[in-house]
């Protein structure tokens, strides 16, 4: 160990008789370093928690694009199976794709109705992860024993509706008034499952059957659809994708990117991640700079011991790395105890999800957190360098310290 790096460490144990209030001080940095790295550190795991929880959540119930038709003389698309096979020669980025029925019903139990959008996938559950969110029952769109098909609700329309699995649901079209010339369409489903994401736009507006039977609720012929939806094999190429789709399609065809759709809830999770870690950020900044107090306080604690060393012919640039070595200590130290108190943190709220959130505001029920290693690396990084610079100022004015000044008045 050399002579610098002995000093540093001594006088960071702080073991001399009478430095308790030193040393208080010192704990104090240890704790500010601490709390701002800490909270920072937190606050990105929630933010990214909340950015992936979001995105999964809308990602996965939701296709990536849209395609319909915008002319007034027809709202269906008359080939539709046609565009599909046009779509998946023409892009190879796509990876998944349906045509899909889909429109405004009335959806009755025995003693609530509702209104909602009934939509018409494949088996599967076509180009969503739907089936993931399924928490009662299970997803089967196929005809039950009874000779009903299954249809999958949402966890708040099945609320409203009094309905659970295992119960009939009945669902009428509304494309037009009721009249004795033109009564609308009636059909019988049995509810297999329920599913809940968290979001109002989806738990309470769309309820799923099977693209077949939604075609003969809305009396569509074989080849036509109201929409083809499309995954990407790239979520991370939905914005560069949007100008290809649109050159290669022409009027009366349009597209919307689920981006565009739900433009609200990406701008609120991308305002969050944003602006909190800017704000919880200037707690590292403030903890930071208290460290210029600090090593003042240590260097007039050792002025005496700056006087012994200058006379004895010590380099005013080795007396000032000792004293910028004490405050990366310092900061090292806190940033230690950050690092642990974020992790601690992060591993109780995903085991046992201390914070809750009220679900209809937040789209999930807890605090999510995800720590990422290269918020770590980052912050650990700018700690130690806004540390040393708060540690150059002070390291400074002990090495300018006049050693016949300190011996002859003791100071």
């Amino acid at each position: 160990m050399n002579f610098e790096w002995y000093l540093a460490l001594r006088y960071f144990k702080g073991n001399r008789k009478g430095a308790r209030f030193l040393s208080f001080i010192k704990i104090m940095s240890i704790t500010g370093v601490a709390i701002g790295s800490a909270g920072l550190l937190i606050a990105l795991s929630v933010v990214h928690g909340f950015k992936s929880t979001i995105n999964n959540k809308v990602l996965g119930f939701a296709p990536h694009y849209t395609v319909s038709s915008q002319s007034f003389i027809r709202t269906t698309l008359e080939r539709a199976d046609t565009l599909v096979t046009y779509l998946d020669k023409k892009h190879p980025e796509i990876l998944e794709k349906q045509a899909v029925i889909q429109g405004q019903v009335m959806i009755q139990t025995k003693d609530e109705i509702s209104g909602t959008i009934l939509k018409g996938v494949n088996k599967e559950g076509g180009v969503s992860n739907l089936t993931q969110y399924v928490n009662s029952g299970q997803f089967d769109l196929s005809e039950q024993e009874n000779g009903m098909f299954g249809i999958v609700i949402g966890s708040k329309l099945a609320s409203q509706l009094s309905a659970g699995v295992g119960d009939i649901v009945t669902t009428y079209t509304v494309n037009e008034v009721p009249s004795l010339i033109s009564s609308p369409e009636i059909k019988q489903f049995l509810v297999t499952g329920i599913y809940q994401t968290g979001i109002d736009q989806f738990d309470d507006v769309f309820v799923v059957v099977e693209r077949e039977q939604a075609r003969e609720l809305f009396n569509l012929s074989p080849t036509e659809a109201h929409a083809i939806e499309l995954k990407l094999k790239d979520e991370n190429a939905i914005n560069s994708f949007e100008e290809k789709l649109n050159n290669s399609l022409s009027f009366p065809f349009f597209s919307e990117s689920i981006l565009q759709k739900f433009y609200s809830i990406f701008a609120w999770v991308e305002l969050q991640e944003q602006m909190i870690p800017l704000v919880i950020g200037v707690m590292i900044i403030v903890a930071a700079f208290n460290l210029i107090g600090t090593v003042l306080m240590m260097i007039l604690e050792r002025t005496r011991d700056i006087g012994i060393l200058k006379t004895i012919g010590t380099k005013s640039s080795i007396v000032r790395k000792i004293f910028l070595l004490e405050g990366l200590l310092v900061s090292f130290v806190g940033m230690i105890f950050g690092i642990v108190i974020s992790l601690l943190f992060a591993y109780l709220q995903l085991e046992f999800q201390l914070i809750p959130l009220s679900e209809e505001n937040y789209y999930m029920s807890y605090v999510p957190v995800e720590p990422h290693l290269l918020d770590f690396l980052i912050v650990t990084v700018v700690t130690f360098v806004l540390c040393g610079l708060a540690s150059w100022i002070p390291a400074r004015i002990a090495a300018k310290t006049d050693p016949l000044k300190v011996i002859s008045y003791g100071r």
